[in-house]
């Protein structure tokens, strides 16, 4: 399996209702390559049934979504978080460490 295989093979736990970083996707994959996560998010030809919308930032902060950092694609990713119970404001998670899903 390849890298970007493997993170939509992550992608798939995340629980509806729940957001994982960048950082633990890469963790939990033994790698460091945060950055290289977020590629294959983008990359990801199966959305939103691999759901790529439920990785944000660290901090809590929404992040990007189809390879923009604002605009159309980042308020649609708001959305879907939004119809899924997740609140959003100020482009940042509420209640983020409640939401946070971590691999085991």
């Amino acid at each position: 399996m390849g890298f970007d295989e493997e993170v939509w093979s992550l992608l798939r736990k995340i629980p509806r209702g729940r957001v994982t970083t960048y950082k633990l996707i890469a963790e939990a994959m033994g790698s460091k390559a945060y950055r290289a996560v977020g590629n294959a998010c983008r990359r990801n030809p199966y959305s939103p049934t691999v759901p790529c919308h439920r990785v944000v930032k660290t901090n809590g902060m929404v992040g990007g979504f189809g390879g923009e950092v604002s605009g159309r694609n980042v308020e649609r990713k708001i959305r879907m978080l939004r119809m899924e119970g997740i609140e959003v404001k100020d482009g940042r998670i509420l209640n983020f460490s409640k939401k946070l899903f971590k691999f085991r």
